[in-house]
């Protein structure tokens, strides 16, 4: 299994410079999509319901202040990847990569795993509910 800085490094290695705001969407599809065709988690750390979306904490404490992240900024290793993961990502880059952060963060409000997660929370209310593993899977599988 990757490390999550593994994956956002190899997301963009791909991709290139983007906004933090995609970069967390685009690993939490690529998590997803993962349980879904290899039947195993991407990286290790949970996917927290925020009011803009799904967020990896480990992630945002590395990027937090900043609006775009670069190549390099949080020091993983996107050879670490197996070929499997690389995979899995490049699947998602390719379906997902051209989307805007805005449309990103909409389209995972209007899916249950994300909404499931926030039950209970107000549009726009702080939160840190985990998006589990499972409701991903399911609901991604169900697709």
């Amino acid at each position: 299994m990757a490390r999550t800085v593994d994956v956002a490094e190899y997301i963009l290695a791909s991709r290139g410079e983007m906004t933090a705001m995609k970069l967390q969407k685009l690993a939490y599809y690529s998590k997803a999509w993962h349980l879904v065709w290899e039947g195993k988690s991407l990286f290790p750390d949970d996917i927290e319901a925020w009011a803009n979306g799904p967020v990896v904490r480990s992630l945002y404490d590395m990027h937090k202040g900043m609006f775009v992240v670069v190549p390099g900024v949080f020091g993983g290793d996107a050879t670490q990847l197996s070929i499997d993961e690389v995979s899995s990502v490049d699947a998602v880059l390719g379906f997902y990569g051209d989307y805007t952060p805005f449309d990103l963060s909409e389209q995972t409000h209007r899916e249950a795993p994300w909404r499931a997660a926030r039950a209970g929370l107000q549009p726009g209310e702080r939160g840190d509910s985990v998006i589990t593993e499972a409701s991903m899977a399911e609901y991604y599988e169900s697709l």
